[in-house]
């Protein structure tokens, strides 16, 4: 009689256990296509009475090359690490860089970002990227934009490299007084990477899809230490970590969980 009460205390301690072991395993909430990648910018703005920047990815991916942005105007790929500040705008520093009401991009004024001395009647083009919080309405509507881009699964539900490779959208990859000119080197062809689970479709990589978005200065050597094939030892543990390809791919590139974009070579 004591051995069976004695298992049966353990077995339900072990129940338990499972259960609080499981409450506490929350699953992520996959955001809607409009909002991967979107990133809160709130290093300087509520210290300054004012509300966080929201930053739309999928707008400016859509007209301009990554590169561009993380290589020659100086972003970091690390949400609020660059400490951008209204005076860098003004001084014509990051979005400054083409937000300063003089440049044109495909015949079209860009906005200016920030003013030394904003007045009343600027609060709304203040509110344009000072949106957190508000009901702001947007110049352009993400469901309009890509209602003729091909579509994908997971991310933004737009295959970004498809919409490139078809000219739906024309990256810009190069800005005059910006961009660093750099000697162009050879494109290496793709090349497979056997992963380490058995049975798993063989991983297909390819530089020149990546270099017509990162150019080399992204990857190499900040993400990617070694240039050649197989130096860099990575797990798929890492790289949902955020590490390696999992900076880009899980925050603004098409996310992990789409495991047929990577694994594509059949055993």
């Amino acid at each position: 009689m004591k051995r069976l009460l004695f298992a049966a205390v353990i077995v339900l301690s072990f129940s338990a256990s499972l259960v609080i072991a499981q409450e506490k395993v929350v699953k992520k909430k996959r955001p809607l296509p409009h909002d991967y990648g979107k990133v809160v910018m709130n290093n300087f703005s509520e210290s300054n009475k004012m509300s966080p920047v929201v930053f739309d990815h999928w707008l400016h991916r859509a007209k301009f090359a990554c590169k561009l942005c993380h290589a020659d105007i100086g972003f970091s790929l690390k949400a609020g690490s660059t400490g951008i500040r209204a005076a860098d705008n003004i001084s014509g520093y990051y979005c400054g860089t083409c937000h300063n009401g003089k440049m044109k991009i495909n015949d079209k004024t860009i906005f200016e970002s920030c003013k030394k001395e904003a007045l009343k009647e600027d609060k709304g083009t203040c509110d344009r990227c000072h949106s957190y919080g508000k009901d702001v309405k947007r110049e352009y509507n993400f469901a309009a934009f890509t209602a003729g881009l091909p579509k994908e699964r997971y991310g933004n539900g737009i295959d970004w490299e498809k919409a490139e490779r078809d000219g739906n959208i024309k990256l810009i990859s190069e800005l005059p007084g910006v961009t660093f000119k750099r000697k162009q080197m050879p494109v290496q062809k793709d090349f497979g990477l056997e992963p380490k689970i058995a049975g798993l479709p063989e991983i297909v990589f390819s530089h020149q899809k990546h270099n017509i978005w990162n150019g080399c200065d992204i990857c190499h050597p900040d993400i990617f230490a070694g240039v050649k094939k197989g130096a860099v030892k990575y797990s798929m543990t890492e790289i949902f970590d955020g590490k390696f390809c999992g900076v880009c791919h899980g925050t603004v590139s098409f996310p992990n969980i789409d495991c047929q974009r990577c694994h594509v070579k059949p055993v």
